[in-house]
C-alpha cells in the first residue's frame, strides 16, 4: 500500500513567478521518503549517517502537469519497488489534498520518480539491500509488487 504524506507549499520553495521552482519538487519528494522511512521504524539519524551502508540517489525525473503554488495543501503518494538486490525505485504522485480529485481519475499536479543503490560507503561497491530496506518495500510496495 503506498505511503501518503501531506503538507503545505510554503513560501520559501516558490520562484519569481509564484510556483514551486522545479528543483524544490524532488526535495518534497525526499521529505515524503524520510517520512515514509520513520514510519516503517528506520532511524534517520542512522539511516542517513555516515555508517556501513550508503543509498544514495542514481537517478531522478520529475513531470510537472499544473503548477504549485504557496499555500497549497497537497498529498504525495509514494510507492517504492525493488528493481534488484541492490537496488530499488520509488514512484511519487504529487495530488491536491482533495480526495475527489483522486477518485475522479484526473492526472495528479506532478509526478517523479528516484533511483537509488544500496552501496558499501568504503569500497562505493553495490551491496544487497538490507533488511530493514526489504521490510520497507514490503509495507509501501503497490499489492503486485509484494
Amino acid at each position: 500500500m503506498p505511503f501518503s504524506y501531506w503538507r503545505t507549499i510554503r513560501f520559501v520553495e516558490t520562484d519569481a513567478a509564484g510556483v514551486v521552482y522545479f528543483a524544490n519538487l524532488l526535495s518534497l519528494c525526499h521529505e515524503a521518503y524520510e517520512a515514509a522511512l520513520a514510519e516503517a521504524d528506520i532511524n534517520l539519524k542512522i539511516f542517513f549517517g555516515r555508517g556501513a551502508i550508503a543509498v544514495p540517489i542514481v537517478y531522478a525525473q520529475a513531470d510537472f502537469y499544473q503548477p504549485l503554488f504557496c499555500g497549497d495543501r497537497i498529498v504525495i503518494r509514494l510507492t517504492p519497488q525493488r528493481l534488484d538486490v541492490s537496488r530499488f525505485a520509488i514512484t511519487y504522485e504529487i495530488w491536491p489534498d482533495q480526495s475527489e480529485a483522486q477518485s475522479k481519475g484526473d492526472r495528479p499536479l506532478a509526478t517523479a520518480i528516484t533511483h537509488h543503490v544500496c552501496i558499501d560507503t568504503a569500497s562505493r561497491r553495490r551491496q544487497l539491500l538490507t533488511a530493514e530496506l526489504h521490510h520497507w518495500l514490503t509495507q509501501f510496495s503497490a499489492p503486485q509488487d509484494k
